[in-house]
């Protein structure tokens, strides 16, 4: 334990988070095995089927890193999520694809505009669109569920595997990949830092902020909008509200990661480990059957137990 304290802040919360998961996963194996006399937690299957119900959670928290790093927050996720799904099988065909990400993308400008220039709080600016968004997809549908259905590309996207692997990992990686790059080898990377530091002065040397805090958005909403494509090819069809589940479990993965509320600070791999954290926790705890009200005070206690933990590295002692 002493060694696991005696890390950099940077990888004290990758650390934690690991063995928290380690923790989570063995509780449920020994559940399995004194109730049902098998541990099907260990097997290939039930890892892969946990990858690929975690991909469409990964590329929500993946964006939602790039707005949490300049301070920010993102609360249009759910409804960017769902619009994007809605617009992709309503439009159907070649097209479903980029009718979905050109849905996201104008969310993130409006969001990324709304912040920078006009200078509201995101928390406010983002919660507005998000309601819009809402009202916007009811009229849509009339209220009622869309009688649309996915394209093949996205169901195969989101539900098909290549070489035994689920496809939308593959898509996960790919997006991961990309993200990692952008914040650790590019000049929009650093900015992104530097501006989640200290805006004002990131702007005084030289740094284009409102185009760093734009760019962020649009990423935050493209990933939202992505998870928002495979989450409808992987259920064959889009529905009301399926961006709802996603929200919190974004917000917790990437804070969990070690990446600072405040913005500033973090790195990818911890958002990584966060995602496959609540994932498992999840999965446990519906293994476990508990009831909902409890299932969520479970939830809550970890990530509070675990922010307490981790969270005191920046307090003086007395």
């Amino acid at each position: 334990m002493s060694r696991l304290f005696s890390l950099s802040p940077e990888n004290r919360p990758i650390a934690i988070a690991s063995a928290f998961t380690v923790v989570i996963i063995l509780i449920g194996t020994g559940y399995t095995l004194a109730t049902q006399g098998t541990v099907p937690m260990l097997t290939p299957s039930y890892l892969l089927q946990q990858l690929q119900i975690g991909s469409f959670l990964g590329l929500c928290a993946a964006g939602m890193m790039m707005v949490i790093l300049l301070g920010h927050i993102d609360l249009s996720l759910p409804w960017t999520l769902t619009a994007a799904a809605m617009m992709a099988t309503t439009v159907g065909g070649a097209w479903a694809i980029p009718a979905g990400l050109g849905v996201g993308l104008a969310v993130g400008v409006v969001n990324g505009l709304g912040v920078s220039y006009l200078r509201i709080p995101s928390m406010i600016f983002t919660l507005g669109v998000d309601s819009v968004l809402r009202g916007l997809m009811i009229a849509h549908t009339g209220g009622f569920a869309p009688q649309t259905e996915a394209s093949p590309l996205m169901r195969y996207l989101a539900a098909d595997r290549v070489l035994g692997l689920p496809v939308a990992v593959f898509v996960w990686a790919a997006v991961s990949v990309a993200i990692s790059i952008i914040l650790t080898r590019t000049g929009f990377g650093k900015s992104i830092y530097a501006t989640g530091a200290k805006e004002s002065a990131a702007y005084l040397s030289g740094i284009r902020t409102r185009r760093v805090i734009i760019g962020a958005f649009v990423a935050s909403s493209l990933c939202a909008a992505s998870a928002g494509i495979l989450l409808a090819g992987y259920s064959a069809k889009a529905y009301q509200g399926m961006g709802a589940p996603f929200l919190l479990p974004a917000i917790a993965a990437v804070v969990l990661g070690g990446t600072h509320i405040l913005g500033g600070r973090g790195r990818y791999l911890g958002t990584l480990v966060g995602v496959v954290l609540i994932v498992f926790l999840n999965s446990v705890l519906s293994i476990m059957q508990m009831p909902e009200a409890l299932r969520q005070i479970v939830y809550g206690v970890v990530i509070v137990g675990m922010l307490l933990v981790y969270g005191r590295e920046g307090r003086t002692r007395l």
